[in-house]
């Protein structure tokens, strides 16, 4: 009963428009108050600071703060540059392009968004220059972004370890395949159209342009190196390659290619702080939703349903794709992390689903939500720095909603696709 009225406390307030801090927060605390009146109230202050009150939650700002430099540095065009530099000369190319740069943008920064906005105005001109109409260009751009929560280091992956106590190592090694067959279902799709409307022609092979593109992209291609280097070699934990990540993103732009100076740097750091403000605001929110959907004792009660019905692995991960597929519509992806992970984890658990896997069906949900309307973020984020209506992304955004799902069919049902490099490196 109390998760029920929880829940549609929840659903009320969201349809009224509250902030998702309210949406979350609200009916946790009804909760205590209306079944828990006994509770002190110094228990939800307790668990709303101790449950950001952990040092993996240190790599998101860090991440965030790196992402923020690079996109307002030469980093992403270093990086678009190389990219270009290797595929742009095959049919196709400048689509390819714009898939590969997203992969190894999110590489360095771990998020979506922040993708989209430093490299949207780079990619869209060569786009609709290379004959790819308006509608498919936009709907590229924001959808190949999708792969930089999946490809390490993501925000997302750090979130779901943080919830679940899931290695993140593990987590992030799973993510990077995923995140490539992710990109090479949508650099299938570039090449079909390709083909279809006749653009994207083969752009001539430079001489040297190669090698001039590497020299140039080269302190941004060892930030990746670092990070992934570093971690699966035991140098450093992943909140401490985050750290080192900022570092390395602030000595290379402030100092190597003098994109920016100090004063620019405070500025960032001020955007970054707003942002990163706002991510534990919700994750202080989400603890609290934890602690009391555990003490409803809802996991329990899922886990019992289930096994009176006879679900079985398939049912369940169909039921968490439906539900995460329509949960991504409406509700942004870390408070759909918050709110479903603690309830559904437990009984993926129950079921024999190995955490990494699970994990990295849930990440792929997340990324289909970041660009399905009617509140997908990655739509508006491209509406805004393309200056482009959101309408008009929308209508080019399906034919990737479409590959977005057979992948998501794929490593849902074949996990060792997202638990075979995990294994890998753990043995």
């Amino acid at each position: 009963m109390i998760v029920i009225l929880a829940c549609a406390l929840a659903a009320a307030l969201l349809a009224l428009g509250f902030e998702m801090v309210l949406v979350m927060s609200l009916p946790a605390l009804l909760a205590k108050l209306a079944y828990y009146p006994a509770m002190p109230d110094i228990v939800v202050v307790q668990k709303l600071v101790g449950g950001v009150n952990v040092s993996t939650l240190l790599a998101i700002p860090f991440f965030i703060f790196a992402a923020d430099l690079m996109a307002a540095g030469t980093i992403a065009r270093r990086l678009t540059d190389l990219i270009k530099a290797a595929v742009g000369h095959f049919p196709g190319g400048v689509g390819h392009t714009a898939v590969g740069s997203c992969m190894a943008f999110g590489s360095v920064c771990g998020s979506a968004p922040a993708t989209v906005a430093a490299l949207g105005r780079l990619l869209h001109p060569e786009l609709t220059r290379a004959g790819y109409n308006e509608r498919f260009s936009l709907g590229l751009i924001a959808s190949s972004a999708e792969t930089a929560l999946l490809i390490p280091p993501s925000i997302t992956l750090i979130i779901y370890g943080w919830l679940t106590g899931t290695s993140i190592a593990a987590l992030f090694a799973g993510g990077l395949a995923v995140g490539i067959v992710l990109g090479f279902a949508f650099m299938a799709l570039v090449q079909w159209e390709t083909w279809r409307s006749r653009a994207g022609p083969a752009a001539p092979l430079v001489t040297g342009a190669r090698r001039a593109a590497l020299k140039a992209a080269g302190l941004a291609l060892g930030l990746p190196l670092i990070i992934l280097g570093g971690i699966y070699s035991g140098v450093f934990t992943a909140t401490e390659a985050a750290a080192v990540s900022a570092v390395y993103a602030l000595a290379v732009e402030l100092a190597v290619y003098r994109s920016f100076g100090w004063r620019e740097v405070f500025r960032i750091a001020e955007r970054s702080a707003v942002t990163i403000a706002a991510v534990f605001v919700l994750l202080a929110a989400g603890s609290l939703v934890s602690y009391f959907i555990t003490l409803a004792q809802f996991p329990n009660a899922l886990i019992a349903f289930l096994q009176q019905h006879q679900f079985n692995v398939v049912m369940f991960l169909l039921l968490v794709n439906v539900l995460f597929f329509i949960a991504g519509m409406f509700i942004d992806p870390n408070s759909i992390l918050l709110v479903l992970v603690p309830t559904l984890y437990p009984a993926a658990v129950a079921l024999g689903i190995d955490p990494v896997h699970f994990g990295l069906v849930v990440c792929l949900n997340i990324c289909i939500g970041m660009i399905t309307p009617p509140f997908g973020l990655d739509l508006f984020v491209a509406s805004s720095t393309l200056n482009r209506p959101v309408e008009t992304i929308v209508a080019g955004i399906w034919p990737f909603v479409a590959v977005n799902l057979v992948v998501l069919a794929l490593i849902t049902y074949v996990p060792d696709i997202s638990t075979a490099l995990p294994r890998l490196l753990r043995n």
